[in-house]
């Protein structure tokens, strides 16, 4: 037998060292249960589709307006044709009226109606609210359910509902106090003289004014304004524009506070106008 000799270290280290993993694993365990009680961890959070806004449909839009007209149209004589007018939108499900029996007495006829609102339910379906102005009921806000499918003809989801009027506040001045004054005499002078020549539809006195390449297009002979008085200059955000407000009259005494965005150009010294509140080519 031969002894060969170890060092003392070698001989406690493979003593120690079950001992010192058995240990490791403990503490191991101990800040894992730790991290979990404080930080547990989340399922991830599922994906979210962006919104994309619905496509216009102005035959869905159209057809709505055309249903809201014809329902709220009725004749108490005749209530034979309130279901002729309304023929082509009801279904077998609906009654032949859309739900709506006019009085024994009276009639009622819409002058105008306007597509207020639009949402979509899901693809296909599509819920408009319509403003409707009667002759008897005054302003009526209507919403109409359409069903289109892909490539399919239009067809009513259902009978309307009578709602309240979209939310509204009272008119702001976009810019109110926080513009800068024009305060030079020479482009008030152009300022005025072009904008009184704009609404008397005087576009041979215009003309003096407009600058090389200038596309205006007037309000017509047929709505001729006088320029009452000018009310106020200013600059508009980041220059290059004036924003005017103005007082202005017809022949038959109408009375008009208008805004105008006029934008002016500098040439050699002298202002010019080189557009009026519209861009008749885009």
């Amino acid at each position: 037998m031969t002894l060969a000799p170890r060092p003392l270290w070698r001989l406690r280290l493979a003593r120690e060292a079950p001992r010192w993993l058995l240990q490791a694993l403990a503490v191991a365990g101990v800040l894992a249960s730790a991290r979990f009680a404080i930080d547990p961890p989340r399922p991830p959070a599922p994906a979210v589709a962006a919104h994309v806004p619905a496509p216009a449909d102005p035959g869905a839009e159209g057809f709505a307006a055309l249903f809201a007209r014809r329902y709220l149209s009725w004749n108490s004589q005749d209530p034979e044709a309130h279901r002729l007018a309304l023929a082509q939108f009801v279904g077998p499900g609906m009654d032949p009226d859309a739900g709506l029996q006019p009085p024994s007495r009276g009639e009622q006829q819409v002058l105008w109606t306007q597509v207020m609102q639009a949402r979509t339910l899901q693809p296909g379906e599509h819920v408009y609210t319509i403003a409707v102005q009667t002759d008897t009921a005054g302003l009526v806000y209507l919403t109409v359910d359409v069903l289109r499918e892909a490539g399919g003809p239009l067809a009513l989801g259902g009978y309307p509902a009578i709602v309240g009027a979209p939310a509204s506040a009272p008119a702001e001045l976009a810019h109110g106090g926080r513009l800068r004054e024009v305060e030079d005499p020479a482009l008030e002078t152009v300022l005025r003289r072009a904008l009184r020549n704009y609404l008397a539809d005087s576009a041979s006195e215009l003309a003096a004014d407009l600058s090389s390449g200038a596309r205006v297009a007037l309000p017509g002979p047929g709505l001729a304004l006088s320029l009452r008085s000018v009310i106020q200059l200013d600059w508009a955000p980041g220059g290059g524009a004036v924003l005017a407000s103005v007082a202005a009259g017809d022949e038959r005494g109408t009375q008009y506070t208008l805004a105008y965005e006029v934008d002016v150009t500098r040439t050699q010294g002298r202002w010019e106008i080189s557009a009026i509140q519209t861009d008749p080519d885009s």
